[in-house]
């Protein structure tokens, strides 16, 4: 089939490329000239054959919003639009409702699979209808891997799905984190590399997330090269909001969640708190701004 890819970034560049070994047509935009197959979206909708497919994989929020809204003006009855971006699931709800007004299908997608996903192919959690879905079928298709490809229910449910995708992903994360710190920790001699490596082999713990730190491990061993902070995609924080408003209990994805946040303090007010509280009612030692707190 023929389609185009608006965003040809790590995962749309290896998506569109992943496409074309599949055999299928694809037409490149990106704001970068030197990638882009077209000048702008008015050339990248002329050189489509209705029904147009249009895919887009940019960052959830303004810049998904002002692609779609640009799109809705130039696209037809008929059309489909796919968000293969990491979007909020009721804003994908909208969207698709907005959309269906003009005419116009609008198909969410979860995508994991990094960079690794040219090679082994993405892993695909869709939402939409039947109709719109059977339509952009044959893309599916190719960028999935066997068994990895699920329609998961209408409009939202894709990235619903996507959101507590990647909070699960924090928690499992997390757990290798600590897991990692604790044997570093070990008061005799361990050797890690070996330990992380021999997880793999029949353990119920082995997993493609153990077998990149094994990789991790191996490229920059101890990690000296790594400073300790992590972002979040935003997709953890939705998760969890999403928990609290259903009154569903994730701790784990909770604690994972804000071990992030915790990563990004070079020194927590909080833990100010709490060593004065401990001066104050037990005498405990304060150490003075600045001091080495490996000592």
């Amino acid at each position: 089939m023929k389609l185009a890819m608006i965003g040809l970034g790590k995962m749309g560049g290896a998506m569109a490329e992943r496409l074309r070994r599949g055999g299928h047509e694809v037409l490149g935009y990106d704001r970068s000239p030197d990638i882009s197959d077209v000048a702008d979206l008015d050339e990248l909708v002329a050189a489509l054959d209705p029904p147009r497919v249009v895919w887009i994989m940019v960052p959830a929020g303004a810049p998904t919003q002002s692609t779609l809204d640009a799109l809705a003006i130039r696209l037809s009855p008929g059309d489909v639009v796919v968000d293969g971006g990491n979007a909020r699931w009721s804003d994908s709800v909208k969207r698709a409702a907005t959309f269906t007004q003009r005419q116009i299908s609008f198909v969410d997608a979860g995508v994991s699979g990094g960079v690794w996903g040219l090679e082994n192919g993405f892993c695909l959690m869709v939402g939409g209808s039947d109709d719109a879905v059977a339509v952009v079928r044959p893309a599916l298709e190719t960028l999935a891997p066997p068994d990895g490809l699920a329609h998961v229910g209408g409009s939202g449910a894709g990235h619903f799905t996507k959101m507590v995708h990647n909070a699960v992903e924090y928690g499992m994360m997390q757990a290798f984190a600590e897991g990692y710190e604790l044997m570093d920790a070990a008061p005799i001699p361990l050797d890690i590399p070996a330990a992380l490596k021999v997880w793999r082999q029949g353990s119920v713990v082995r997993s493609w997330l153990l077998d990149l730190l094994v990789s991790a491990v191996d490229d920059d061993p101890g990690l000296a090269s790594v400073r300790g902070w992590a972002n979040d995609s935003g997709e953890g924080r939705w998760a969890v909001k999403e928990a609290v408003d259903q009154a569903v209990p994730v701790p784990v994805m909770t604690a994972a969640l804000f071990a992030r946040f915790t990563s990004r303090q070079d020194d927590s007010a909080a833990m100010k708190v709490i060593a004065s509280l401990r001066n104050q009612f037990g005498g405990h030692t304060v150490r003075e701004a600045g001091d080495d707190v490996h000592e």
